[in-house]
């Protein structure tokens, strides 16, 4: 089952009207996600795609309840967004837009300190349970229904991991774009334990990147777990020349000395299968005889 959204889950769609927005949500209507309402201020009170719109979301609080919230919202309104969210309890919220302030995402982890809002992004392709809810723009018709469960930092590979699990015929429980950003809202740890804890998902994939310390944090608590599930972990980056500074936090606090290389050392130390190249990761579920 999905361990994030389903075909039930409730959702609401902020900045619902805007040109993307609209491509967007037509086709996860198309696909059955249980979109129930939107908010635009100036097209409060129409009736947009079939689905009621209003001012804000403490309006639609009025008359429905949700699960979920996708962000269809400039980056520079994602903060208010988000609060919006926090103080109506969704408990999730899909940010896509790119270029989100640094500044605003510190406010923003402040803000879900303590609440029930877990939050996915900004600058994510969002959350999809194939053919049950798409929470996002990922290209739906790549995806399969199976048994393994994805968890991505890349935007661009998460597609390249779902091909991957399409090649060993096996299909995706849920798929998670955690968020390309420096600072996101939730990183590997929460959707991994929840992958563990769902009965339909038997492995999962993780596809981390050269920036932050994200993929340490999950190498440490995947190690600490006493029943586990295989995952497969794919990091991007190793190519770039030793050295070579991205301008992400981890690189300048470590002065390059945390490499992919040492990441992918790490993850394998916690019994972690690390896939040297994205093509070795259907290989490797396939040798796993799930």
């Amino acid at each position: 089952m999905s361990i994030l959204a389903d075909k039930n889950s409730r959702v609401l769609v902020q900045g619902i009207t805007g040109i993307q927005a609209s491509f967007h949500v037509k086709r996860s209507l198309e696909t059955g996600t249980n979109i129930i309402a939107g908010t635009s201020p100036s097209r409060a009170g129409e009736n947009y795609l079939g689905v009621p719109v209003f001012n804000n979301v403490h309006d639609a609080m009025r008359q429905f309840t949700f699960d979920a919230s996708t962000l269809f919202v400039p980056a520079m309104s994602v903060k208010y967004a988000v609060r919006e969210a926090v103080e109506a309890e969704i408990g999730l919220i899909v940010s896509i837009a790119s270029g989100v302030p640094v500044h605003d995402m510190l406010e923003i982890r402040d803000m879900l300190k303590g609440s029930k809002t877990l939050m996915f992004g900004p600058n994510t392709p969002g959350i999809i349970t194939p053919k049950q809810a798409r929470l996002g723009i990922f290209p739906d018709n790549i995806h399969q229904p199976g048994a393994i469960g994805i968890i991505s930092r890349s935007s661009t590979l998460t597609y390249e991991a779902v091909l991957q699990t399409n090649k060993a015929g096996m299909g995706q429980s849920t798929v998670v774009g955690l968020g390309d950003d420096m600072i996101i809202g939730t990183d590997f740890r929460e959707p991994l334990r929840r992958f563990m804890e769902d009965d339909d998902t038997k492995a999962i994939v993780l596809v981390g990147k050269a920036d932050n310390a994200y993929e340490q944090l999950v190498a440490e608590y995947y190690a600490s777990l006493k029943n586990k599930k295989p995952v497969v972990a794919f990091v991007a980056g190793e190519a770039l020349p030793f050295g070579h500074r991205m301008g992400y936090a981890q690189n300048i606090i470590t002065r390059g000395r945390v490499t992919v290389s040492d990441k992918k050392q790490i993850m394998r130390e916690a019994g972690i299968l690390v896939a040297d190249q994205m093509d070795d990761v259907h290989k490797i579920l396939t040798e796993l005889s799930l």
